[in-house]
């Protein structure tokens, strides 16, 4: 489960989160040990109004660790158990870069009770040992642009970096700075929350407990025979979720039929294998066809030939086919 989002700042000022589709909004509050967002508390009370969840952040200047701390807390304490609190740390020169963050972090929690979230780039997130902060327990929002220079929407199941520092996973993930909404004419910062909102609440302490309990494991499901799949080759852009959705089956059981540990982390190139649907005695797969598709191109990665894709799928012309267009590959 997840909910999608964006962060604003004083960039987006008069921004109408009444017209802008979002579950949830983190405005920067403050910077340094003097600057306050003017723009943060108009965000603030419009997406309350409205039910969104709510996060604030600070941007972290350089300065004394517990400064700083003390000052985002001071301009913030009217949102403390309203939000979940964050330390924007993009300092990428700075060799104290972990003991400033742990201070500032553990300074923010003694004055308010919360965990505060640190956001990073994935480059500086494997730039240094963040173990002591992650054993903390300080959860990591996590910046990796994808797909720079491609404007789009919402993707929750946009694809995680393959190396995540001394996290396993992030929280929170900012996958583009370029995506583009309706109510607002102008690029924005897209994420995803891996949580629902009770979730949510929690981290931001809404209910004295910062972390979510513990949800049992699921129950894996049945995996199809060997004589039941195809291997599938993994484009970029691919999910498992996505892939899944694709094939009728769900990404736990890709994931136990692959050995795939972390279902977020695949790469473009691997071979995994796929089950297919039945049809009285034979066997059928689909494919969904996407951008930049063609048919030869599809027939080689399920190992068959256009000619036989066109015979299946009555096609008069190998050279138009269309995005979204269900094929028949076997």
């Amino acid at each position: 489960m997840s909910m999608n989002g964006i962060d604003i700042s004083s960039w987006q000022k008069g921004i109408d989160l009444a017209a802008v589709p979002c579950e949830f909004v983190v405005i920067k509050a403050t910077e340094g040990t003097s600057y306050v967002n003017p723009h943060c508390d108009p965000a603030f009370t419009q997406a309350k109004s409205l039910g969104k969840k709510l996060g604030v952040y600070h941007f972290a200047g350089g300065n004394n660790a517990d400064d700083e701390a003390e000052h985002f807390v001071e301009n913030v304490k009217g949102y403390v158990k309203e939000a979940i609190l964050v330390l924007d740390w993009e300092i990428t020169a700075a060799t104290n870069s972990v003991d400033w963050v742990k201070q500032w972090l553990d300074r923010v929690h003694q004055l308010t009770g919360v965990k505060p979230f640190v956001y990073m780039s994935n480059s500086v997130v494997n730039g240094h040992d963040w173990s002591s902060v992650a054993d903390a327990g300080y959860r990591l929002w996590n910046a990796y642009y994808y797909a720079f220079g491609v404007q789009m929407g919402y993707n929750p199941d946009a694809p995680l970096p393959k190396r995540m520092g001394a996290w396993k996973a992030p929280t929170l993930y900012q996958y583009t700075s370029e995506g583009r909404l309706d109510g607002y004419n102008g690029n924005l910062d897209l994420d995803v929350f891996y949580g629902n909102a009770a979730d949510w609440d929690r981290y931001a302490g809404r209910d004295g407990r910062p972390e979510p309990e513990p949800k049992p494991e699921p129950k894996p499901e049945p995996v199809p025979q060997p004589e039941q799949m195809i291997a599938y080759r993994i484009r970029y852009g691919d999910t498992l979720s996505g892939i899944a959705k694709r094939y009728g089956t769900s990404t736990a059981v890709l994931a136990q039929l692959n050995g795939i540990q972390n279902p977020n982390r695949i790469y473009a190139g691997q071979v995994i294998r796929v089950p297919v649907r039945t049809a009285g005695s034979g066997q059928e797969a689909y494919y969904v066809v996407r951008p930049g598709d063609t048919l030869s191109g599809i027939a080689s990665r399920f190992g068959t030939t256009y000619q036989r894709l066109v015979q299946l799928n009555g096609i008069r012309n190998p050279n138009l086919i269309y995005v979204g267009q269900r094929l028949r590959v076997r």
